[in-house]
């Protein structure tokens, strides 16, 4: 819109409804949100936490793209050159998942329809989400540069994914090789270690007794899954255990299945624990997986990829796994091998999509060799040159996970997802990874060529978001000048899945940290603690909170009642908080303009004489604007709300814009010309401090406003001037403001409602004071309602009145016929045991060696000054209480 463009008077209610759909039109087609158009300003760069096209957005996604977009807007604002680059996860298992249930509802599988049908089926969910989210995104009021949009499967990503693969491969951190991973029977893929979830649930723990082939007895092993003992291919105890030292070597024949396997000797079983026996099953167990390594053991593998036995299962074969438990439990039992059963509570793996119990599967899966690409992470995080994680406890989660971390398994089973690009020659078994698709083997020239079927993990796409993004591999103008990038906000639950492997893969292929810092905010929770899900139906819809309250209210609550690294509950009543003060900025704005009628942006001069209001109100906006800034660029954004709440709700709306009231109706044109000024000035910089947090309302007042450019979006951030600095407004308003709530109390204690005048007398304890209060009479009289002001050093107290004590002055309400006396002596006497317990408190602070060892001089000063007012207004209550009762 044009510089001080007419614009209709303001409506007496704001509907969030009308301005946010006109404001997002407006600042899209104005192009404000894109970067690259400040080119000598620095940089400033976030890239979204991709969201799954799994769905709609929720509360906790709300929470984490609105922290983003304050600090995108503050900075925009700020001059830099702000890039807030956004885009969506392809979401490998969630995403196909999604699909395939949505496919069992029409009866048919992905195997019915093939690979390519089936992959254009996940397209089209895609196309239908990504739209919806960008909806959702457009509705939160984000501030995203659209031109540069990515998607995880998009070509230039693609490319990213498979450079990345490349070169780790030809570096040997990429290798192919049999192990024991993490299997879904469901979903029939194989999972990293962080997709899987435990849960702790009852079940058993089963006493076997093994008979040995020489038939001098048994040896008795404990598992709580004996189906898989039908895989055993060993007994393994401890070399230093004397009960076995005579068995090992000695054969065992293994109940239901008759094969004999060895009684070995191997560290891994503690002498301790339980008979100090263990059964080895190499295919279904990590740890037997190594023992079996150790000593050659068979790897029999029992049951096929859907959890159902396989031959080697013998009778039970074609069983469901936990069909087979109870069966072989049985037989077990009645053969005397099965000699007790126990209750027992443990640890159960259950796939964080599909809900299955995960099973330890032998397979041959693609891995990332981790321990040198873990070594250099820890290498930098320990330097001077780490990322900053804010709050800076995650930063010992970070390097407890990374220095433990396994090998990282990125193989899946799915068809949606970047598939690996390795290719098997039919002819000569070679195998060849490439960057570009191969018709021709490269060893014997042969086209019989098929490309390996796994894809990889989603997370191994989403580790390369903040550089593949701005276009790397290829040096585009974008990599070279947003990359690394500034902040990175997300939730403390993914530090491990994510935030470590955009790390470790940033520093291997940028030689740069991704991201400065990293600030971690909670999960939203719902009014009493618990969890959002679908079970308990306490979930909450961004779009359903925006319906009945608008996005700033929804922003501001979200953000304000947000910690760094803790969780936020949500509540209904906190947005509705929240949509009050949006009215009151509202209210407040709508008075000013109804008294700026025809003054223009020229017109605003705030360096004329003005009163102590204005110097007041203009110190406490200089105030807000040092400490907002401060706080912004902490990640307080709490601490901020209510910064920004207490200056707005108390000190502009409660009492700035009251004191103005008498200048703005008052016949002094000077004086009313300065008020406006400065209420133009504090109302546009008030809307500049709040936009980022509460977009839309600030812009359409703003547009109201006198002011100059286009839209508040690129408006200049307010900046600290010590110029407006005015202590002594400040001391003088503090004692009018006290001065006018102590005289209210006093009317509401006898209720006395403001209608009804009083007469008010006040001693001032010296002549500055009583200067001061004497310059100030017409703000005294309109405030206190009174009929008659009296104000001098040498006033007496009158019979049968009410007393106020307030710093520097005595205030004296005659209220014959209203006062009870004894009410009166009541009421001080309370405030007298007040001042006592206040005396006391610092009396005690500063008698504590401790304390005035270590507290500033200024911090001891402080409060030898707050203990001398107490006394002073002690000894002026107990002088008052005497007088009543004489």
């Amino acid at each position: 819109m044009a510089d001080n463009q007419t614009t209709p008077a303001m409506p007496t209610t704001y509907d969030p409804k009308t301005a946010e759909q006109k404001w997002y039109d407006f600042w899209k087609q104005g192009q404000f949100f894109k970067a690259g158009n400040r080119p000598d300003a620095e940089p400033y760069t976030i890239v979204i936490p991709p969201p799954n096209v799994t769905g709609m957005l929720h509360i906790g996604h709300a929470l984490d793209f609105t922290l983003q977009d304050i600090l995108i807007r503050t900075k925009r604002m700020q001059g830099y050159d702000a890039l807030w680059l956004p885009g969506t996860d392809h979401a490998g298992i969630a995403t196909q998942t999604k699909v395939e249930q949505k496919l069992r509802e029409q009866g048919i599988t992905r195997y019915d329809l093939g690979r390519e049908a089936f992959l254009e089926k996940v397209w089209e969910w895609k196309d239908q989400y990504a739209n919806t989210i960008r909806d959702q995104w457009a509705k939160m009021g984000l501030s995203l540069d659209y031109s540069r949009e990515r998607f995880t499967l998009d070509e230039g990503l693609s490319q990213a994914v498979r450079e990345v693969f490349v070169s780790f491969y030809e570096k040997g951190l990429i290798y192919r090789g049999k192990k024991i991973i993490n299997w879904d029977p469901a979903a029939r893929t194989a999972l990293s270690d962080i997709e899987v979830e435990y849960k702790e649930l009852n079940g058993h723990l089963y006493h076997l007794q093994y008979p040995l082939k020489n038939g001098k007895g048994f040896i008795t092993v404990a598992t709580t899954r004996p189906e898989t003992m039908l895989g055993d291919s060993a007994v393994a105890v401890n070399p230093e255990d004397e009960r076995y030292a005579d068995l090992i070597g000695e054969l065992i024949v293994l109940p239901i299945t008759g094969r004999e396997i060895p009684i070995i000797a191997d560290a891994y079983a503690e002498k301790e624990f339980g008979s100090g026996a263990v059964k080895i099953t190499p295919a279904h167990d990590p740890n037997d997986f190594e023992v079996g390594l150790r000593h050659d053991l068979p790897q029999i593998i029992v049951m096929d990829e859907t959890g159902v036995m396989n031959e080697e299962a013998g009778p039970y074969a074609g069983m469901d796994r936990f069909e087979c438990r109870k069966q072989l439990v049985k037989d077990l039992q009645e053969q005397g091998v099965c000699i007790r059963i126990e209750d027992h509570v443990h640890q159960v793996g259950h796939s964080e999509r599909s809900g299955a119990v995960i099973e330890p599967y032998l397979s041959t899966q693609w891995f990332v060799a981790m321990k040198p690409l873990a070594d250099r992470a820890i290498e930098v995080q320990k330097s001077d040159e780490g990322v900053h994680f804010v709050p800076d406890r995650f930063e010992k989660t970070y390097l407890h996970w990374i220095e433990n971390v396994r090998d990282w398994c990125i193989s899946r089973q799915l068809w949606w997802g970047h598939r690996i690009p390795a290719w098997y020659c039919g002819a000569c078994g070679e195998m060849h990874v490439a960057r570009e698709d191969i018709t021709a083997c490269p060893s014997c020239g042969s086209s019989d060529l098929s490309q390996d079927n796994d894809v990889l993990d989603t997370w191994f796409s989403s580790g390369l978001w903040p550089f593949s993004t701005l276009g790397w591999p290829e040096q585009t103008e974008d990599y070279k000048r947003f990359y690394p990038t500034n902040v990175l906000v997300t939730g403390y639950d993914i530090i491990y899945f994510w935030v470590s492997r955009m790390i470790f893969t940033g520093l291997e292929f940028t030689d740069q940290i991704p991201f400065k810092d990293v600030l971690m905010h909670g999960l939203v929770r719902d009014s009493e603690g618990r969890k959002m899900s679908k079970s308990l139906g306490n979930g909450v819809d961004p779009l359903e909170v925006i319906e009945k309250y608008g996005a700033d209210a929804m922003r501001f609550m979200i953000s304000t009642g947000s910690t760094p690294g803790q969780d936020l509950r949500f509540r209904w009543e906190k947005v509705e908080q929240a949509r009050n003060f949006a009215n009151k900025i509202w209210n407040a704005s709508r008075f000013a303009l109804m008294n700026l009628e025809g003054f223009q942006a020229e017109d605003i001069n705030i360096h004329v004489e003005l009163g102590t209001a204005d110097r007041w109100i203009l110190h406490r906006l200089n105030e807000t604007v040092r400490e907002v800034t401060r706080l912004i660029d902490g990640y307080e954004f709490g601490e901020t709300g209510r910064v920004l709440y207490n200056f707005i709700w108390d000190d502009l709306c409660d009492w700035y814009i009251e004191f103005a009231k008498l200048n703005l109706y008052g016949s002094d044109e000077a004086t009313k010309r300065a008020t406006q000024s400065v209420l133009a000035y504090v109302l546009d910089r008030t809307q500049r401090l709040i936009h980022p947090f509460m977009p839309f309302i600030s812009e359409e007042i703003w547009q109201h406003l006198p002011h100059e450019g286009e839209s508040i979006t690129i408006a200049p951030w307010p900046v600290y001037e010590a110029g407006l600095e005015a202590p002594e407004a400040v001391k003088e308003m503090e004692l009018l403001m006290d001065l006018i709530r102590s005289v209210r109390n006093v009317r509401a204690e006898v209720n006395v409602p403001m209608s009804k005048k009083i007469e008010l007398l006040i001693k001032p304890s010296d002549a500055a004071t009583e200067a001061l209060l004497q310059r100030n009479e017409e703000f005294i009289v309109r405030f206190c309602g009174t009929s008659k002001l009296e104000i001098g050093l040498s006033l007496a107290a009158p019979d049968k009145a009410m007393t106020a004590i307030v710093t520097g002055a005595e205030l004296y309400l005659p209220l014959a016929g209203l006062l009870d006396i004894s009410q009166e002596i009541a009421r001080l006497e309370k405030e007298l045991a007040t001042l006592n317990n206040e005396v006391e408190r610092i009396e005690k602070k500063l008698g504590n060696e401790g304390f005035v060892a270590k507290a500033p001089a200024k911090v001891i000063e402080e409060e030898r000054a707050k203990m001398a007012d107490y006394a002073d207004k002690r000894s002026k209550v107990v002088a008052r209480i005497a007088e009543l009762r004489g």
